[in-house]
């Protein structure tokens, strides 16, 4: 069955994709850091583009907001030939640590929206990412000496839905952040046998009134981009 959303064809899509959910953040991204970026599908506002990165054939795809948007997007990837996919996107922070532009490398994701549940049929799990992939993140982002936490995501599905005091008794659990679409992703990656990851960029505090300024928030997205490309260099 070709992908219904992801309008590619086999050999426009990289086996090493960055997801990050925003259209703009997608164009902004292949525009910024690949050589010879081409659009290969618009449909839906779900841009994706195939350009190289130091010579090595990189995607980014645009997943949407939320886990089914993802999970549909990261499936029809796979299809199309995608291995590596590396979600890119921001977070809101719970732990008292984390300040807005810091890049949090999820090490693993409290499967609390209805997306990873389906798929398991209401079985308990952890999702995690691929350790390789977790691995060199990690590793990237302490190299270039870029303020980051490594530690439990939540994946939620309403946005608005939670509110501070809840978001914050997660933080007892060790949990840094809310972002909707890693536990989802981590599972695929799983179940069909490919390398999932996640790195995010703070956004703001869970309660605060407005997001980071703007230049906070595009200095830590540009650092959350740099860090992920070198990291798929390396698996």
């Amino acid at each position: 069955m070709s992908p219904i959303h992801v309008r590619g064809e086999r050999g426009q899509v990289a086996e090493r994709v960055l997801l990050p959910g925003d259209p703009g953040r997608a164009e902004w991204i292949a525009k910024t850091f690949l050589e010879d970026p081409v659009l290969y599908t618009s449909y839906r506002g779900l841009l994706g583009f195939t350009g190289r990165y130091k010579g090595r054939p990189v995607s980014v795809q645009t997943t949407g907001m939320g886990a089914p948007s993802a999970s549909i997007v990261a499936e029809e990837l796979i299809q199309l030939g995608a291995r590596v996919l590396l979600r890119v996107g921001t977070c809101g922070a719970v732990d008292g640590a984390l300040a807005p532009g810091d890049l949090v490398v999820a090490q693993g994701a409290v499967p609390l929206d209805g997306a990873t549940r389906q798929y398991l049929e209401g079985r308990p799990y952890a999702p995690v990412p691929n350790p390789a992939l977790f691995r060199a993140l990690w590793a990237q982002a302490e190299a270039k000496g870029y303020p980051h936490h490594v530690g439990l995501v939540a994946t939620e599905d309403a946005f608005y839905a939670t509110t501070p005091e809840a978001a914050r008794a997660w933080a007892r659990y060790g949990v840094l952040a809310f972002e909707m679409e890693a536990s989802a992703l981590f599972l695929l990656g799983r179940m069909r046998g490919v390398r999932a990851g996640a790195l995010l960029v703070v956004s703001n505090r869970i309660g605060d009134p407005e997001l980071a300024p703007p230049e906070v928030l595009q200095e830590g997205v540009r650092r959350m981009v740099e860090v992920a490309l070198e990291a798929l260099l390396e698996v």
